[in-house]
């Protein structure tokens, strides 16, 4: 078993159906769509893929079934060098899916069947305890069951291990060790305000928002605000905003992922203050809303400015 990760990932696999649209159908409306692909999905199937392009030495703690879209899902890791030594299969349950529509403004809805990602147990984390607990960076969503998703956390925080929890998609309430265990808490504008009732349209109620959930016990708060960057509030510092890249959207399925994934790997080196390591992210996310897919629109280390890999 490999050892020593720069990023550890416990959370979803799906597989992703998208349809390309010119615009979403109305209630009880039917569209002939422009075109139909398949992709590998699942927010933290995204966030390692992402941060294993830039070059981190990925691993995955997963779930799929044994079906075709679970076997290409672990083939598709490790042709891209993720450790899969914790990516387990199941007769229970089909993989996850994801259909998806995208419009011609690059906007897309998502509907989640979670399948396989469900059975991912406390178990499966305390069997992957030791790959755990020696990464540098360990990343969790919402996908998976919260328990499991606790106890992954539970171990990064015992060992000193940073931690990106991202609680999407956003079910509240969450038990408190959700909010108090990870070292950044991470959440868009709409998650926010479902977990404290702000609305978040601007940076005066993005810090609302943001002082909300530092009130309720995180370490720091991290919002993605699309076009307006993002900001991070920490205990004892004014709010740090970091401003995005403009570009012409053509499909932002998995930017916030790609926006996660880019910062694991950033903070799983060490070397890059806060700052630079968000700026850095901005970008990358940035250039995976400039073409069709989620996974396939990430770029890898050797397809972006050097620049971004300087200091490190």
């Amino acid at each position: 078993m490999a050892q020593g990760m720069d990023v550890v990932v416990v959370g979803s696999c799906n597989t992703d159906l998208i349809s390309y649209v010119e615009r979403m159908p109305m209630p009880g409306e039917t569209l002939s769509g422009k075109r139909f692909e398949t992709g590998f999905g699942g927010k933290g199937a995204n966030q390692c893929v992402m941060a294993a392009k830039l070059g981190a030495r990925t691993a995955m703690v997963g779930k799929v079934g044994e079906d075709i879209f679970g076997k290409d899902t672990i083939a598709n890791f490790k042709s891209l060098g993720v450790d899969t030594t914790f990516l387990t299969t199941t007769p229970e349950r089909a993989t996850g899916c994801a259909p998806i529509t995208v419009n011609d403004n690059g906007q897309n809805s998502i509907i989640v069947i979670l399948g396989a990602n469900e059975l991912l147990s406390e178990a499966d984390v305390q069997a992957a305890k030791d790959m755990i607990t020696s990464a540098k960076v360990v990343v969790c969503q919402h996908e998976v069951p919260i328990e499991t998703t606790v106890a992954a956390l539970r171990l990064a925080a015992a060992s000193g291990v940073i931690s990106i929890f991202n609680p999407a998609p956003a079910q509240p309430p969450l038990p408190t060790e959700a909010y108090t265990l990870p070292s950044v808490f991470c959440v868009n504008e709409t998650e926010a305000q479902l977990f404290t009732g702000v609305e978040v349209t601007d940076t005066a109620t993005a810090e609302a928002a943001g002082g909300k959930l530092m009130a309720m016990g995180c370490k720091s708060v991290l919002l993605t605000l699309g076009e307006k960057g993002v900001m991070f509030i920490r205990p004892g510092q004014a709010p740090l905003v970091v401003p995005t890249v403009k570009v012409k959207a053509i499909d932002t399925s998995g930017a916030g992922d790609s926006y996660i994934g880019a910062l694991a790997f950033f903070l799983s080196n060490g070397s890059l203050e806060w700052e630079e390591a968000l700026r850095r992210a901005n970008v990358i996310a940035a250039e995976s809303v400039k073409s069709h897919g989620t996974q396939s629109s990430y770029k890898a280390r050797s397809d972006l400015p050097e620049e971004l890999f300087s200091k490190m």
